[in-house]
């Protein structure tokens, strides 16, 4: 702490984001410390406290902070003088990627997919998605469903549903129709059936879509589930009308739904597979897409960006890769998932006056209160506790649960314990 001050001179560190940090910053504001270190599921900041993490940077740090595995990988890369920064050149690291991820990951699923770097983040994968689509179907209009988050540029914020991120756009957002999502209007509607109406009459409005674009889970969103069956309708009428079905798999892929892919346990073949935050496994930037051959229809440079190249990302993320060699985090993580469930659930039942609703699937789990500014206080209460835990839903109304796949069963029943807590130091005075 004494470093930091002398670095920080006559200012306190939290004052230093304060006065000097925009104000669009957000995370720091639920999360009001300095943090210095973390390992596994565990953060500790500048006044040595430790904090418990059900965040694991919105999904980017599945297999946890630091995780020994990959950092022993990544130094000795960087001490061998690997190439960190080569565009879309051809190297080492990222052959090694690519070969570990066919061999691991697409062919014993029985898939066959190209595979196209388009920038390090989730929106990138999104954008590049969004314009391969229109590019190999000749098309304009994209389906996107209510509640939907796919990131944060425009073409992204166009199929996004929360109305708040997309007022910052600044200009109409265009091209996309949007379609409730299953269960949406509740279970007496089905959505599916809703959209397959528009496609077929004429006097819809509807032009004939290039894609439809879906989360299998809605994290952003507030975690909604979409039903398998539900899932399999939307891609017989994208075979049907010949539009692209684009899975965004950045937040719920890389075995936060249970499997390596979310939409596994419904058997889809998504034409584009969009994946980021943690297929590079260790918290660094990259994104790919996961293209059909017939859709690899870009011509070279049509696409690019700086940092395609990011080869300590593919050093990570080969590593990453062995976890899915064989089922056992699969399983780990389904049984894991289970037992919050059911911890969730008792706390659904303790505290029904709070109107406590479960959702979720593997190892992505909500918990949706009323009235919704109770979310955002036991999240407060969390932190004062130390559990790092966020919200999510069109007005924070989800408590958001993300431990790291990785994380030991007792810290995880500790920080359901703090959970816990936090609801009942909330509840008091209702």
């Amino acid at each position: 702490m004494r470093v930091a001050q002398e670095r920080a001179g006559t200012l306190a560190p939290m004052d230093w984001f304060n006065q000097y940090e925009s104000s669009v910053r957000s995370y720091i504001r639920s999360f009001p410390a300095v943090f210095t270190r973390a390992q596994g599921s565990q953060m500790w900041d500048m006044n040595g406290r430790t904090y418990i993490d059900f965040f694991s940077g919105a999904g980017a740090l599945n297999y946890g902070h630091n995780n020994p595995r990959m950092k022993e990988k990544l130094i000795q890369y960087i001490q061998q003088d690997g190439i960190i920064h080569s565009l879309d050149m051809g190297t080492i690291a990222k052959a090694q990627f690519l070969e570990k991820l066919q061999e691991v990951i697409v062919k014993p699923r029985h898939l066959a997919y190209k595979v196209m770097f388009p920038g390090p983040t989730g929106t990138n994968a999104v954008e590049s998605a969004l314009k391969l689509a229109r590019k190999a179907t000749g098309r304009t209009t994209v389906v996107a469903f209510t509640n939907a988050f796919h990131g944060m540029t425009l073409g992204s914020l166009a199929v996004t549903g929360n109305r708040f991120k997309r007022n910052g756009a600044g200009v109409p957002l265009s091209n996309v129709v949007t379609v409730p999502y299953d269960n949406y209007l509740g279970s007496g509607f089905d959505s599916a059936e809703y959209l397959e109406q528009m496609l077929e009459d004429g006097g819809s409005g509807m032009s004939l879509p290039a894609a439809v674009i879906v989360e299998t889970v809605q994290g952003e969103g507030g975690i909604h589930v979409a039903r398998a069956q539900w899932l399999r309708r939307i891609e017989a009428l994208c075979r049907q009308w010949e539009m692209a079905l684009i899975v965004d798999d950045v937040q719920v892929g890389c075995g936060r739904a249970g499997t390596f892919f979310s939409f596994e346990e419904a058997g889809l073949s998504p034409d584009i597979v969009c994946l980021s935050k943690s297929i590079s496994g260790f918290g660094l930037p990259m994104a790919i897409n996961l293209i059909k051959s017939e859709l690899d229809v870009f011509e070279p440079g049509e696409h690019n960006g700086t940092f395609r190249g990011h080869n300590a990302a593919f050093v990570t993320a080969s590593e990453a890769l062995e976890y899915w060699r064989t089922d056992a985090l699969a399983r780990d993580v389904q049984a894991k998932g289970a037992m919050i469930q059911k911890r969730l659930q008792g706390m659904a039942k303790r505290f029904s006056a709070m109107g406590a609703q479960v959702r979720g699937r593997g190892f992505i789990w909500g918990l949706a209160l009323e009235p919704k500014s109770l979310a955002g206080a036991v999240s407060g209460e969390a932190f004062k506790r130390g559990l790092v835990l966020e919200t999510s839903g069109p007005d924070s109304e989800v408590l958001k649960l993300l431990p790291a796949l990785t994380i030991d069963k007792e810290t995880l029943e500790q920080g359901l314990a703090i959970l816990e807590d936090s609801l009942e130091a909330v509840a008091r005075p209702i």
